[in-house]
């Protein structure tokens, strides 16, 4: 048995994770808690301004020609100032099928996503070889052997390493991995975790598709990957002053799978937006969260920081809607669908990166990461600093 590092705690075996709601990891006082050692993103070098994307996209959507009233108007309705493209905006028209918009995930996102994950253990002070577990998310491009598989021997990780490569969560893909880490953590105490969300949105944009979903996508998403790195502490060890997973709840809403998702053809990965989901963000959040906070003794109220997945301005406006939320809480997710854009799974790591580096929550206050994901679901992520 490998002796763990300085930052990694001794192989203990936690106590079994109380009973709770549906869905639920109860913090356990007598257990083990997960810590956030380190979140790092990284960005392909093509930055362009909203303004400037309009037209370009605009040119590869519609038909020479066709009216560009409705893409203009949700471009400059979208929240977005920037974002950044996996490839130089002129490329794009030369990309024939799926096999090459693919390919071209492949590439930029191995390489985006090697960057973040390194960058997110130098933060950490550790190095590939001392990685236990990786789980890799994106639901814009798939492979096998998965990037996961490749990253690892390219980056130097051991043999035995275990991975977990993961399609079909989406948006929500960040919070629920974060909370898939701390389920393993709490069983795997002794060992350090780490989640790579890659998303490369603006490689499934389809050409020719006047669709609204494909121009709501057009307008919204970003490129860009994450990365998260965690290991176990104990539940009363107050002294890392980084955020720690509490507890973490799981909601999939039966007969909503056509609200959110991909229509998969030869064209590749076709969007799914339906117009409806703020409706049903506005309707269930509030009594779900409210709910989930109640089992741990909180409201909203006591919620100092939010980390809420920018999926849109009618997203972000129907959840601080349904939570009554003070103005500002939510300034967080705005600025960085201002700054980045939506970038799926990516989009709250990013913001908990922008948090904990750039303003740090005080000591033993109380934060909360959701995000929503395809299903429809959401994931709810109780955090503690």
């Amino acid at each position: 048995m490998r002796v763990p590092t300085v930052d990694r705690l001794a192989a203990v075996t936690p106590r079994a994770a109380h009973a709770g709601g549906a869905g639920d990891a109860r913090p356990d006082p007598d257990g083990w808690k997960s810590v956030v050692a380190a979140v790092r993103t990284a960005l392909p070098e093509h930055r362009y301004a909203q303004d400037e994307l309009t037209e370009l996209i605009g040119d590869l959507c519609l038909a020479p020609g066709a009216d560009r009233t409705v893409l203009r108007r949700l471009h400059g309705a979208a929240g977005v100032r920037t974002r950044h493209l996996a490839l130089p905006i002129d490329q794009y028209a030369a990309l024939g099928d799926f096999g090459e918009t693919n390919a071209a995930w492949m590439t930029a996102g191995l390489e985006l996503g090697e960057r973040a994950l390194t960058r997110a253990l130098e933060a950490a002070g550790l190095s590939p070889s001392e990685l236990d577990l990786l789980v890799c998310t994106s639901i814009t491009g798939i492979a096998a052997p998965s990037l996961d598989a490749r990253l690892a021997s390219r980056m130097g990780m051991r043999p035995d390493v275990k991975r977990i490569p993961v399609f079909g969560l989406g948006c929500v893909a960040g919070a629920a991995g974060l909370a898939r880490l701390h389920d393993y953590l709490r069983g795997h105490p002794g060992e350090v975790a780490a989640l790579l969300s890659v998303e490369l949105c603006s490689l499934t944009l389809q050409q020719r598709d006047d669709s609204p979903a494909n121009l709501v996508a057009g307008a919204l998403f970003g490129d860009g990957a994450a990365a998260v790195v965690a290991h176990a502490a104990r539940a009363d060890d107050h002294r890392s002053g980084r955020p720690a997973v509490a507890a973490t709840r799981s909601l999939l809403y039966p007969d909503t799978e056509h609200l959110l998702g991909w229509t998969i053809g030869a064209g590749g990965f076709r969007p799914v937006v339906d117009a409806a989901i703020p409706d049903v963000v506005g309707a269930r959040i509030g009594p779900d969260l409210r709910d989930f906070l109640a089992v741990h003794g909180l409201t909203p109220d006591d919620i100092g920081t939010w980390i809420c997945h920018p999926g849109g301005p009618r997203i972000l406006t129907a959840v601080a809607h349904a939570l009554d939320l003070p103005d500002g809480a939510l300034e967080s997710a705005h600025r960085a669908l201002a700054v980045s854009g939506n970038m799926s799974s990516a989009s709250v790591l990013r913001i908990l990166e922008d948090v904990t580096t750039n303003a740090p929550p005080s000591p033993g206050s109380w934060g909360l990461m959701m995000a929503m994901g395809p299903g429809f679901c959401v994931e709810f992520v109780l955090l503690r600093w």
